[in-house]
């Protein structure tokens, strides 16, 4: 009998009173304005959201958020300024540093500002590989809690799938928070 056994043998001699879990008692956390409060705590996460304006296209959106952006990827339909289709490219490599990626996310999550982006293109490598990311996320589909985001059916039966919160960052260097240290230097999601 090695030690660990040893313990656990002890323990259950010792009789301790065995008690049932309590019930749990979460009340659900709601917000008076879950697209208000998204926007906030998105940007809390170093990213910004955006709304479509009344008559805009999404090209016109794309172009106001990144006036500067010139190789664009995106698979998007309404996005006709892109120079790259990502479901075109076989290599991976070569979505790596593209100025803007613009992609369909699912629905946001209120709580932490986070998107839900399932894989919808080729290679997923434009999520992460671009310099900057543009989330297109219907207004009307912000939940309110993580706890409501993954009872979701979107978020199932997917091959890839991940909830996105601002662009990449870290703060293990000298201490000091860096955007962009291994994925989008900035993120914008777009209420349309």
């Amino acid at each position: 009998m090695n030690s660990k056994e040893l313990i656990l043998k002890r323990l259950a001699a010792d009789g301790m009173p065995e008690y049932p879990y309590p019930e749990p008692r979460v009340a659900p956390q709601r917000f008076d304005d879950p697209a208000a409060t998204f926007a906030e705590r998105l940007a809390a996460a170093g990213g910004r959201a955006v709304e479509l304006r009344p008559g805009e296209t999404l090209d016109e959106a794309v172009r106001r958020c990144y006036p500067e952006a010139r190789t664009i990827a995106s698979a998007l339909p309404g996005i006709g300024m892109a120079t790259i289709d990502p479901d075109r490219v076989k290599d991976p490599r070569e979505l790596v540093d593209v100025d803007l990626g613009v992609v369909a996310g699912s629905f946001g999550v209120a709580e932490n500002g986070a998107v839900w982006i399932a894989q919808d293109i080729r290679h997923k490598a434009l999520y992460f590989g671009a310099t900057a990311l543009l989330i297109v996320i219907p207004r009307t589909e912000i939940v309110h809690t993580m706890h409501e985001a993954v009872e979701r059916p979107e978020t199932e039966g997917f091959c890839y799938g991940c909830f996105m919160s601002g662009p990449s960052k870290t703060a293990d260097i000298e201490q000091a928070l860096v955007f962009g240290a291994h994925g989008p230097m900035s993120v914008t999601v777009l209420l349309a």
